[in-house]
């Protein structure tokens, strides 16, 4: 009977932790959609003056800065890094680079192969985001936002 409730409680934790990550995500693809809109607003004002390729530079800085801002608020609210503002915000940006990393390249494939997105970059900057989100939110939830707050 103690080892079937015991069972049935690990159970439980497991959905509820299920659970949890699926609303996390959920939440993290919604504010990725805000990253989203300002990565390409940025990239959409820049690209006259730095061409589509360097204007991704301040532009997924901007969307990466937006991104942490939001995430914390929202996505991982019941999650805290441990360490000051200053610290966490260099960590997220500097692990948001890897999924940046795959973001650029996917965007950067795209623009040079498909000579639409040239002209219309909008898809392409699409492309790459949703390529790096996964990457993003496994590098935000397990180091950036680790542990449980009180």
């Amino acid at each position: 009977m103690f080892f079937a409730l015991q069972k049935s409680t690990i159970k439980n934790q497991k959905q509820g932790q299920q659970l949890n990550i699926r609303r996390e995500f959920f939440i993290f693809g919604i504010v990725g959609i805000a990253g989203f809109l300002v990565d390409a607003g940025v990239l959409y004002l820049l690209k006259g003056t730095l061409g589509l390729y360097w204007a991704r530079v301040p532009s997924f800085f901007c969307a990466a800065t937006a991104t942490w801002l939001l995430n914390r608020q929202f996505t991982f609210r019941n999650r805290v890094s441990g360490v000051s503002i200053i610290h966490e915000y260099v960590k997220y940006f500097g692990l948001m680079l890897g999924g940046g990393v795959v973001n650029y390249l996917v965007y950067a494939m795209a623009v040079s192969l498909m000579p639409a997105f040239v002209f219309r970059p909008l898809i392409a900057v699409a492309m790459g985001s949703i390529a790096g989100m996964f990457i993003n939110y496994s590098f935000a939830r397990y180091f950036v936002f680790h542990r449980k707050s009180r």
